[in-house]
């Protein structure tokens, strides 16, 4: 039991029985130390009528236990071939060796059932007891004479049997508190991940890339015990922090010939050794790696590398915060390719939006031109230039944001022709601060002024006024365009942001739309109507800051 105790405080020990997929070195090395526990329990035994009362059986069985069938059959082979090689010819040195080995292949084959035990503790306990029964059958039938093996079994049975279950069951015991010590740096690590998730989410956000690699490498590094992380795409490597930076280089071709085999069947793969890796630089320090595949639309598009300095150190909890941060920064880069959806869905709807108003607006504004240019040539002159600026905002593209000022800028032309052709039935009220900070999307108010105009102010016989407001604050800024027109009754109000019902709400369905893309539902279009006393129409736009923050 102190033998087991301190064993289960050694590093190697512990990486031993943690690891999920243990290969042949590690198996092999795991014989050979629960062989020589069973060799210690030859020793510390009691010499009782030519035999030895032991505790050998437990390493080797604890061995089969842990480690499976391979484990437990080597394990018994040394310890008891040793106890064999020591007392050749003795009275149970053939008995005990043979129980021994047999022991062994007992407990390899028992392991799976003990690891869907729901205690582990009892199914040790009694499998150990019955384990050690059968010794004590094979020491009468191979012990001879019988009279004196049955004499030594009536003396050491119980006492062995008994004894030897409960070390079985403390020793199980004992390593079991290894897993729950790895269950609680696995809920640490899940914690690191989320952390590491919140901290990288901006970046994958924009683009799978060396930039966007090289950054949310330096905060892995940074976050965990791992000497390096790298990044690669399908082709070259995006970004190598830490050991061996001095030669994995951003821009390079792939060079381990393990990333190239998990890009090639999307498979995690751990390496736990240089040859391994796959690294065709001799001086290269990193000895063990977990490559994880990422993924997008279920196409692996790149991976995620951790190196160790040290051979076999990829630990259990280790392959699980990889493969936890592999699917996070996937789920991040298939939300990047949702933003740009959403990009491309929002110029959609402002190219529709334009198509929309551009031949609407365009054939009265001729119109109106054409009547002034022999009686008002300056006034058409001036309308023209208007129409020139209009136009050009209209069909300005790439450029998703333009400042407040930019858009009252359109808006102005779009007004003063309007005017042209209405006269003293239109006035427009600007309540916009100087020096306001507001960027906006463009083509957002001009819609909803002419609305206003067109199926508010208008409508009426003596016309009306809108007043377009600005209103800024810390983390956003309001705008309004109220108009006292003919306002609208509740029904058409519910029905508003359906096009298809109803035909006069140029483009407010699309400007809503284009807000809730953007920034997010709790951001459209807010519009306060009464029939007979106009419509007053708010939108909010939140400020750089609280976006970023958000």
């Amino acid at each position: 039991m102190v033998i087991a105790f301190f064993m289960s405080k050694v590093g190697l020990f512990r990486k031993l029985v943690s690891k999920q997929n243990i290969n042949f070195k590690d198996k092999t090395l795991l014989s050979i130390i629960f062989g020589i526990y069973g060799i210690i329990g030859t020793y510390t035994g009691i010499p009782i009528n030519g035999a030895i009362v032991n505790a050998r059986v437990v390493g080797v069985f604890v061995g089969g236990l842990l480690g499976g069938p391979f484990v437990g059959i080597l394990s018994g082979l040394i310890a008891g071939g040793h106890r064999f090689l020591i007392d050749i010819g003795g009275f149970t040195s053939l008995a005990c060796a043979i129980s021994t080995f047999i022991e062994g292949i007992m407990a390899g084959f028992l392991k799976k059932k003990m690891d869907r035990s729901e205690n582990k503790l009892i199914f040790a306990l009694c499998s150990g007891m019955l384990a050690e029964v059968m010794q004590m059958i094979i020491i009468l039938i191979f012990a001879k004479p019988f009279d004196e093996a049955l004499s030594l079994v009536k003396i050491i049975g119980i006492p062995m049997i008994i004894a030897n279950g409960i070390g079985i069951a403390v020793f199980i015991a004992i390593t079991d508190s290894v897993f729950k010590d790895l269950e609680t740096a696995s809920a640490y690590q899940a914690q690191v991940a989320l952390k590491i998730a919140n901290k990288t989410i901006k970046y994958f956000r924009k683009g799978f890339n060396e930039k966007t690699a090289y950054e949310t490498a330096m905060i892995i590094k940074e976050m965990t015990d791992v000497k390096a992380v790298a990044f690669t795409d399908r082709e070259k490597i995006l970004a190598h922090v830490g050991v061996g930076e001095d030669h994995h280089l951003p821009g390079n071709p792939i060079m381990t010939t393990l990333t190239k085999e998990v890009l090639k069947k999307g498979e995690c793969k751990i390496a736990n050794n240089r040859e391994e890796i796959g690294c065709d630089n001799s001086n290269c320090r990193l000895k063990s790696a977990i490559i994880i595949p990422l993924k997008e639309d279920n196409k692996v598009i790149g991976t995620l590398k951790l190196y160790k300095d040290e051979e076999n150190s990829i630990t259990k909890v280790e392959s699980e915060l990889a493969l936890g941060l592999g699917l996070l920064f996937s789920t991040q880069i298939e939300l990047r390719k949702i933003d740009y959806q959403s990009e491309l869905l929002s110029k959609s709807e402002l190219k529709a939006l334009q198509a929309q108003i551009n031949p609407h607006f365009l054939f009265n504004a001729i119109n109106t031109i054409v009547s002034l240019i022999r009686t008002q040539p300056d006034n058409a002159r001036r309308l023209l230039i208007h129409l020139g600026n209009y136009f050009r905002n209209n069909l300005q593209e790439g450029s998703d944001e333009v400042e407040l000022s930019k858009e009252i800028e359109h808006i102005n032309s779009y007004v003063e022709i309007e005017k042209a052709r209405f006269g003293d039935k239109l006035k427009i009220i600007y309540n916009i601060p100087e020096n306001i900070d507001c960027i906006l999307p463009p083509l957002l108010l001009q819609p909803i002024v002419e609305n206003a105009i067109k199926h508010g102010v208008l409508e009426k016989i003596e016309g009306g006024t809108v007043e377009i407001t600005a209103l800024d604050s810390e983390w956003e800024t309001v705008l309004m365009v109220k108009d006292d027109g003919v306002g609208m009754d509740k029904d058409t109000l519910s029905s508003l942001f359906n096009e298809k019902d109803n035909s006069n709400s140029i483009g407010l369905a699309n400007v809503n739309n284009r807000l809730k893309t953007k920034y997010g539902e709790e951001y459209g279009l807010i519009i306060d109507s009464q029939l007979n006393k106009g419509t007053t129409v708010t939108i909010r736009i939140p400020k750089k800051q609280r976006r970023e923050a958000v």
